[in-house]
């Protein structure tokens, strides 16, 4: 297939025409000529071009016409009106319908060419993101879905049945368990797939900052705002925005964002204007809601706002068998992207991934995958490679020696709970070095000690 761009020029002097065919000819391009609207629509209509060239004045049928008509048919293919000297009514008309610029008889043919040439490369850019929003489609797709887990497989059939909708959803689970990728599945498998896909991490912003970035600000508003600034709700007009973390919002702006769900509206810090917005909320959190109410934390009617439809996502540690599924796709994405020829794990490497506690979920899998890939020289990934002695879930030997600290008839919540304050002891309560030697982000682990209200002594 030929990477030629090719163009139509539609124009009914012959002396033009094959002047501006010529021109774009000898420039590497292919050329097709048209002497009449009729003919010229038909050959846009029934051929692949990447640029019309199509003059004002034309027999059978005008120039606007046969650019309603293209356009009709093929919106995103460009066209550059040609229009004589003191007609620019009818050329702001032709914007109007979707031409993408107009130029004046006479004119240079330099200014024939830039003009072409900013017109191709707006459809190239058109096309290139076409292609990866096909993309987005096919990677976070509801056919993606790993594993068997009935409640993980509940969550993605219900995802489905709201994702054609605008309804309000929340997703609930850990640390690590796929809220994300869920929630932007949700976006790409809705008719606002086409619109932007906005994330905030509600937990990494103080107070201050949060507001400005989900509302904006105006000039002056505070020290340091010395320019407008567009917030994350306006930036996601007919679109999706995903509040990562809801349950960090402090309690003023928890306010302000229950009138954005019941009224789509709000104003800029600092401002009086009142914005309108066309958003799909999408929001997460891995807090206890109730608890979270109950505790004055969590105003009772956003939460109710929040949960038209709520999604639940367990842990890994929970999900069985979905262990070794996910550990081998993960293993083919990595030895396919490093080039190894790693293909299986041994079964003592797969029995160690089923005996960890995985306190990151599958975001800790995944990274736990691509070490071992990285690490390993043959064709085997080994516990070796693995590196998880540090974190294995205890067996019952060992939960046994340590009776008056975690009975065997703990859960596998309390198991955690337990492991990780060991280990936070045994590093003198440094959250960096815990972190490391749990195979978690520091995030994670904060995230952990306040889920499990877990205090340094003497603190």
């Amino acid at each position: 297939m030929s990477d030629r761009k090719s163009i139509l020029v539609i124009d009914d002097e012959p002396g033009l025409r094959d002047l501006i065919s010529r021109l774009f000819s000898d420039a590497g391009y292919d050329t097709a000529t048209a002497a009449d609207g009729a003919e010229g629509l038909d050959a846009a209509r029934n051929s692949d071009f990447d640029l019309v060239i199509l003059d004002m004045s034309l027999p059978k049928m005008s120039g606007l016409q046969v650019l309603g008509g293209i356009k009709e048919e093929k919106p995103d293919l460009p066209v550059v009106m040609v229009t004589a000297y003191g007609s620019t009514q009818t050329a702001i008309e032709a914007l109007r319908l979707g031409a993408y610029d107009y130029i004046t008889k006479p004119f240079e043919v330099d200014e024939l060419q830039m003009v072409a040439e900013r017109a191709l490369e707006q459809r190239r850019v058109i096309d290139e993101n076409r292609y990866l929003r096909g993309e987005l489609k096919k990677k976070y797709g509801f056919d993606n879905i790993i594993g068997s887990n009935p409640d993980v497989q509940r969550a993605y059939v219900m995802a489905a049945q709201v994702a054609p909708t605008s309804a309000t959803v929340l997703i609930t689970g850990e640390t690590g368990t796929g809220k994300e990728y869920l929630a932007r599945t949700i976006h790409y498998q809705s008719p606002r797939a086409g619109g932007p896909f906005i994330k905030v991490n509600c937990a990494a912003l103080s107070e201050n900052l949060l507001e400005s970035e989900l509302f904006g600000h105006e000039k002056g508003a505070f020290t340091h705002a010395i320019a407008r600034h567009i917030g994350r709700f306006e930036a996601a007009h007919k679109g999706t925005i995903f509040l990562d973390e809801i349950g960090e919002i402090p309690m003023p702006i928890q306010t302000k964002l229950l009138r954005v769900l019941q009224e789509k509206q709000f104003e800029r810090v600092g401002g009086s204007e009142t914005l309108t917005v066309d958003v799909r909320v999408i929001a997460a959190t891995h807090r206890n809601r109730a608890q979270a109410i109950t505790d004055k934390e969590f105003r009772e009617d956003l939460y109710y706002r929040l949960n038209v439809i709520t999604l639940c996502l367990p842990p890994i540690r929970e999900r069985g068998d979905d262990i070794e599924t996910f550990a081998q796709h993960f293993l083919k994405i990595y030895a396919d992207d490093m080039g190894k020829n790693v293909k299986r794990l041994t079964p003592e490497a797969m029995e160690e991934l089923k005996r960890h506690t995985w306190p990151g979920n599958v975001r800790e899998l995944e990274n736990t995958i691509e070490r071992a890939v990285i690490l390993c020289n043959g064709e085997a990934i080994r516990s070796e490679h693995l590196m998880l002695d540090g974190t294995r879930r205890p067996t019952p030997a060992a939960t046994q020696s340590n009776a008056q600290d975690i009975p065997l008839t703990a859960s596998l919540r309390d198991v955690e709970k337990f492991h990780i304050e060991r280990v936070l002891e045994a590093k003198g309560w440094n959250q960096s070095a815990a972190a490391q030697l749990l195979g978690i982000d520091r995030k994670t682990l904060r995230n952990k000690v306040k889920e499990f209200h877990l205090e340094k002594p003497g603190a």
